[in-house]
Order: structure tokens, then C-alpha cells, then sequence
């Protein structure tokens, strides 16, 4: 059998018992075989709702931890499992979709459309957010294109909540 008719390799699964996996596959909801990128999304929503009765610069700190731990385990689970950005590793999708809901407005309207702008961005991948996830690599560049996605996002959902 040739090259280009055998299957695609299966991606490497997290190891049991490895913390760093177990946090970058966001406690499991990386594993989900279809959408382990809005699987992510939806576990950041949950942790989103406690973290949002925190005031703005807790919050802003808290969020700060999760982007700077985010890198190393990002950095980390893609090294051991040998694959640059695993689609099951979604702690960037965590620490985007929290970036994107800094000093949202309170409640679920804003918590659903914040979920659906960082889907989109994160998935639409406009420029630059496309530019850097092509060009940056290790731990910061997987966190990087969500970031950015956050940051479009959150820029939309205080326009929207502006004018609304």
C-alpha cells in the first residue's frame, strides 16, 4: 500500500496519570472526538461563571495566571505527545475564552454571545490571529492565535454591549 492511500496516523491520546496532559486536555473535554475545541469552550464557560463575581483586577490576575501557566502546558503536552498543536489540548481555549469575558457584562446573554464570538474567531482564524498560528510555535503559539481570537471577540462584545 502507498503512501497516499493509507490512512491518516491516529493522534497520540494524553497519558493517564500525567497532570500536564490532564490540564491541557481541559480535564477531559479535549478528548471529545468531534469539536474538542468547543468542547474546551463550553468547560470555560463553567469556569468562567464563579471567576466573573471576582472583581475586575482579580480577575485580571487570575486571568494573567492561566495565560502564563498556559504556555508552559501547552508547551509541555505538545512536546510529550509530538504534536505541535493537538487538537485536544484545550487549555488555549480556556484562557481565550476567559480573555474574551474580561469586564463582560453580567449575565447570560453576554456569557452565549462571548462563546459564539470566540468560536468564531477562534475558528474563522481572520488575520492575524491565521498569521500566527502558522508562524508561532511551542507552548506560546498555541496560546497565541486563541488570545488573539479573545481579544477580537472581547472587542466585539463591548461594541455590542455598547450600542445595545
Amino acid at each position: 500500500m502507498d503512501s497516499t492511500t493509507s490512512e491518516p496516523k491516529p493522534l497520540p491520546k494524553p497519558a493517564k496519570g500525567n497532570i500536564a496532559h490532564l490540564l491541557a486536555f481541559g480535564m477531559g473535554a479535549g478528548c471529545s472526538p468531534k469539536a474538542p475545541g468547543t468542547m474546551g469552550t463550553l468547560l470555560a464557560v463553567a469556569i468562567y461563571l464563579p471567576l466573573s463575581r471576582l472583581s475586575l483586577p482579580v480577575y485580571a490576575a487570575v486571568l494573567l495566571v492561566v495565560i502564563l501557566v498556559g504556555i508552559w502546558l501547552c508547551d509541555k503536552a505538545a512536546r510529550e505527545l509530538g504534536v505541535h498543536d493537538h487538537p485536544g489540548i484545550v487549555w488555549d481555549e480556556i484562557a481565550g475564552y476567559l480573555l474574551t469575558m474580561l469586564a463582560a457584562p453580567a449575565g447570560w446573554l453576554w456569557v452565549v454571545v462571548g462563546f459564539a464570538l470566540f468560536r468564531l474567531f477562534d475558528i474563522w482564524k481572520p488575520w492575524p490571529i491565521s498569521w500566527l498560528d502558522r508562524r508561532v510555535g511551542g507552548g506560546l503559539g498555541i496560546m497565541l492565535d486563541d488570545l488573539v481570537a479573545g481579544l477580537f471577540a472581547a472587542a466585539c462584545l463591548q461594541g455590542l454591549a455598547y450600542w445595545l
